[in-house]
């Protein structure tokens, strides 16, 4: 016998109403799984569905989300997407386990292949912004759940996402009332105050991501070095974080390590949430400085548990309503939603500063050569965002030199 899926009640009700719709031909409707691993079993607290794309290619889940697709329309690139962003909804502890296929008429061969490919998909987006790596204690087996509206068969199995050419295992799933009635919760507040240097902001904007995936070096030299800086990352206040753990056998270094894991979560995604806000909205010069959105919690009916969004200074409870409704199809309430762990006065603040030290700026491409050049600003935030998310591995990583 494989894994162990221990599933809470409520998420039987929600994957038995995802009807078929009344239609012929070939549909199907996808999802994520979450809740969280242990080297026994895993248990799953919630079932999302991936909501409809916008045709404006904005890329926002559409309100309409009970629209099925037709299996031959399937867009693994949304359904990676939407991991991604509910991925930052989710505090420490709380993870994507797999996801599920609903389909109608039931297709085992061609779920499988389809289940096989969005879980490795799903893994590689986000890991490419996880900050943090796998330790050998961490479960690596992600789970594939296959549901036939006609025959309402459900087949479980699961794929090891350390090995693309690994087969699939069947894993046992089996619903149980009150899974997510009893779990612990940690908490804490960290206080933030970085002035990080940048040395170069020359790197082409193309050369992003490469920036972005640098590890931290794992030697320290004696050898000091004096570099002219060209631009500088200023990140200060005060965060609060969050974490869950199942109370069954729960041990300090789980907890330590779920903590550490939110802190860093939290820090990055605003950065990376920010920086993406500025990039679309661009500014005048190389020098920028804003707070911050704030985290917000919202309790999952019935649970524990909770979820987290991050609220812009220009947003009100209705925004962050809407889009957990359309992030996690579930209602929630504004007066649900938890906006008293970071105080106003505590939010933290982040600033990108560009100096005159650069000596050099690389020239921009022409669309037309009577075309005047790009503006330089989208560029130096572009810069600025590789700067800002390598650094940031770089700091937030030493939270896991000591205990």
């Amino acid at each position: 016998m494989g894994r162990g899926y221990i599933v809470e009640n409520m998420v039987e009700k929600y994957l038995s109403s995802l009807q078929a719709p009344d239609s012929t031909g070939t549909s199907c409707v996808t999802g994520l799984l979450i809740g969280q691993s242990t080297s026994q079993r895993d248990l799953v607290a919630l079932a999302v569905r991936t909501p409809q794309r916008n045709t404006d290619g904005q890329g926002s889940p559409s309100i309409n989300r009970r629209a099925w697709i037709s299996l031959d329309h399937l867009d693994v690139e949304w359904v990676t997407e939407h991991a991604r962003q509910v991925s930052r909804m989710l505090p420490g502890g709380l993870s994507i386990l797999g996801v599920f296929l609903v389909t109608v008429p039931e297709l085992s061969k061609e779920a499988q292949n389809i289940l096989r490919q969005l879980i490795f998909a799903v893994d590689k987006h986000i890991s490419k912004g996880r900050l943090w790596s796998l330790t050998n204690e961490d479960v690596t087996e992600k789970v594939a759940l296959h549901i036939c509206t006609e025959t309402r068969k459900t087949v479980c199995r699961t794929f090891d996402i350390r090995d693309p050419k690994s087969s699939a295992k069947p894993a046992d799933w089996k619903y149980q009332l009150g899974v997510c009635t009893s779990w612990q919760v940690l908490t804490c507040s960290v206080g933030l105050d970085l002035l990080i240097p940048v040395l170069d902001m020359r790197v082409l904007p193309q050369d992003m991501e490469k920036c972005m995936k640098a590890e931290p070096p794992s030697v320290q030299t004696s050898t000091v070095l004096v570099k002219m800086c060209s631009g500088s990352l200023s990140l200060k206040g005060m965060v609060h974080c969050r974490a869950y753990l199942q109370s069954n056998k729960s041990r300090v270094k789980d907890a330590a390590k779920v903590i550490k894991r939110d802190i860093i979560n939290t820090v990055s995604s605003r950065v990376e949430m920010f920086l993406e806000d500025l990039l679309m909205e661009g500014v005048d010069n190389g020098s920028v400085e804003q707070v911050l959105p704030r985290r917000v919690f919202a309790s999952l009916p019935g649970m524990t548990l909770c979820v987290c969004d991050y609220m812009f200074p220009d947003e009100c409870l209705s925004d962050v309503s809407d889009r957990l409704k359309e992030l996690l199809d579930w209602d929630m309430p504004e007066d649900s939603i938890d906006t008293s762990q970071e105080a106003i006065i505590g939010r933290t603040s982040l600033k990108l500063k560009t100096t005159s030290t650069v000596d050099t700026v690389p020239e921009m491409p022409c669309d037309h050569p009577n075309k005047a050049p790009k503006s330089l600003k989208n560029y130096y935030i572009s810069v600025a965002m590789a700067a800002a998310v390598a650094l940031l591995a770089t700091g937030t990583s030493l939270l896991y030199l000591s205990d």
